[in-house]
């Protein structure tokens, strides 16, 4: 990356490569999870090559080739699956209930708010507008439940009062290529659940995007 002048912005792929380096470096041993996940917020939010190179300027780089760089066959499972429009960008129930599941696309930010209903959000077979998307979940007395693949970057921020909201699995080591699935809202005597499954049978790369 010093080779690119530093003015110049950094695309999703730039920052891409400088994850996927902080993510070994974790597992080199050469940073704790409180300096990687410093550096992989400061990673995301960045604009240009000025402010993405400082942060693997202390890590050597691995063996067999420069910072940041891997085989494209590594991000194979996400590839053709991030980028484009969503295919909406909320869902309401309201003593009823909601379901979006298949192939479908994350957009940016999705709106989910269930009251006195109950909704379903399965991203296992999902594509995903960007690199990193945001689901916002409203649940009063009513419940939504959310389902990702193992190798996401699952981040749960939610807050319960009088009700749960809970992350029930793990979802392992993050894929190459993988997206980042940030968590948040709100439950009242209702619950938000977020739980990691296998896909139901394996994707090969991007198919016709359908709206449900």
């Amino acid at each position: 990356m010093s080779d690119e002048r530093p003015e110049l912005r950094a695309s999703d792929a730039d920052r891409d490569r400088v994850v996927e380096r902080l993510r070994d470096a974790v597992a080199e041993g050469r940073l704790d999870m409180e300096e990687f996940e410093e550096r992989l917020e400061a990673a995301y939010k960045s604009r240009t090559y000025a402010e993405l190179e400082p942060l693997t300027r202390d890590l050597p780089a691995p063996a067999g080739g420069p910072v940041g760089h891997r085989s494209e066959a590594a991000a194979e499972p996400w590839r053709g699956r991030i980028g484009g429009p969503g295919s909406s960008s909320a869902a309401v129930a309201v003593m009823s209930g909601f379901q979006r599941k298949g192939r479908w696309t994350v957009p940016e930010r999705f709106d989910a708010v269930a009251f006195w209903g109950g909704g379903e959000l399965d991203l296992r077979e999902a594509d995903f507008a960007q690199r990193e998307v945001v689901i916002n979940c409203v649940a009063i007395m009513g419940g939504i439940e959310i389902t990702v693949p193992p190798g996401v970057e699952l981040d749960v921020r939610g807050f319960g009062f009088m009700g749960a909201f809970d992350q029930r699995d793990n979802p392992g080591p993050f894929e190459p290529g993988a997206p980042r699935v940030v968590v948040t809202g709100f439950a009242f005597w209702g619950g938000v659940e977020v739980k990691v499954k296998k896909r139901k049978r394996p994707l090969d790369g991007p198919s016709l995007r359908k709206d449900r």
